[in-house]
């Protein structure tokens, strides 16, 4: 009896580890981000510039791990490397669901976006779990004795080439609102159905030294000694009416706001996203020359955005003579997990995204615009 249920924890335990593990893999600078928002809280910045590796690393341990222990590879090792591990991040969901300072863990990456308190009692039940491996370490056995070192390594090394190919590559899945076939308009707005907040308005009125609060329908208006001392609102029902995409403006280098001009444009419009110059990628600069040169004599917008103000040196550096725009430096984050990146826009939805190093050639491009709007020589480029 002991020995299924030890085969049955390891199994759990095992495939959740895995699962976990993969998701984030598709996403790792996913995972980055969510750990520079918990060295913020935990007051840690210094810890920021080795977010990436140590993303890439923690999910390397999580996917191996989880592999061993379902193989049985290494039980008395690996069991403690879990104990470890899950004892830790209880402690930061835990942190996160009580302080309110980081919204969602991201430990399902963001395809499974779960609460903070779904979270924290999700590691606590693998706590116990996990609990009862590491006691009954001893008594676990590899399910295939002269593979179960070789596989669970190949996990690991294949779950490394996969965050490899996808810091390169951007997310085989995107599961962020900027994802192709998502249109910002529409992700901008509430979800249907979304019940919004609820407040409720009191006024809050003195008489003979003593305050009593009314609401608007009942306050004492008639009643001339009382005197009105201040107005307070106060949350009653909180609601879900959160637009999936925030904070999504768009300036000219002049300030200018440009949000809507680009999203409503009824032109083809291809935005090259270098969030922070500095850090940019090289390798897609021939590209760029291409299709500065085709957008010239067809009926397409090509703009730049950034975060930096920095970016006209940038431009001159990369002979770039196409209007770069002014975003935040999160939205672009979440737009674009390669820097630079490269998206096609069709009134608001986006229909193709690209790393820089996949930017597609103007023969490629061409075919795919013109199975969306005929093209025609003659039109400048967007807004400047």
């Amino acid at each position: 009896m002991k020995a299924k249920l030890l085969f049955m924890t390891r199994l759990v335990v095992g495939v959740l580890f895995i699962f976990s593990g993969l998701v984030k893999a598709n996403d790792p600078l996913g995972l980055s981000y969510k750990m520079q928002e918990f060295f913020v809280a935990l007051h840690l910045p210094f810890l920021n510039p080795l977010s990436d590796a140590l993303s890439i690393l923690l999910i390397f341990i999580e996917t191996t791990s989880g592999v061993a222990i379902l193989l049985g590879y290494q039980a008395r090792l690996f069991a403690t490397v879990l104990l470890l591990f899950i004892a830790w991040f209880t402690f930061l969901t835990g942190y996160a669901w009580v302080t309110g300072k980081v919204q969602e863990c991201g430990c399902f990456g963001d395809c499974i976006p779960i609460s903070d308190a779904a979270t924290f009692w999700k590691d606590v039940g693998l706590l116990v779990l996990i609990i009862f491996l590491f006691i009954h370490r001893k008594g676990i056995q590899p399910l295939w004795k002269p593979m179960s070192g070789p596989l669970t390594w190949f996990a690991g090394l294949s779950v490394i080439a996969l965050q490899a190919y996808v810091l390169q590559h951007l997310p085989i899945v995107d599961c962020l609102p900027y994802a192709v076939g998502k249109n910002i308009i529409q992700e901008m707005q509430p979800p249907p159905g979304s019940v919004p907040d609820q407040y409720a308005t009191e006024l809050i009125y003195e008489k003979n030294g003593h305050e009593q609060r009314f609401t608007e329908d009942n306050f004492p208006w008639q009643d001339t000694s009382w005197h009105f001392v201040r107005r307070e609102t106060r949350l009653v029902k909180k609601g879900n009416a959160v637009p999936l995409i925030q904070d999504f403006v768009l300036k000219n280098l002049q300030g200018e706001d440009v949000t809507q001009e680009v999203l409503h444009d009824t032109l083809p419009v291809i935005l090259f996203i270098v969030n922070q110059p500095a850090q940019a990628h090289e390798g897609w600069e021939r590209q760029m020359a291409n299709l500065q040169e085709y957008v010239i004599h067809h009926r397409v917008h090509l703009l730049g955005l950034t975060s930096s103000t920095h970016i006209p040196s940038f431009a001159a550096a990369h002979h770039l003579q196409f209007p770069f725009l002014i975003a935040d430096v999160t939205v672009l984050k979440t737009m674009a997990r390669t820097n630079p990146c490269l998206i096609w826009l069709e009134e608001g939805t986006i229909r193709g995204k690209w790393s820089y190093m996949d930017i597609p050639d103007t023969t490629k491009l061409a075919r795919l615009l013109s199975e969306s709007l005929p093209l025609q020589p003659g039109v400048p480029a967007g807004p400047h």
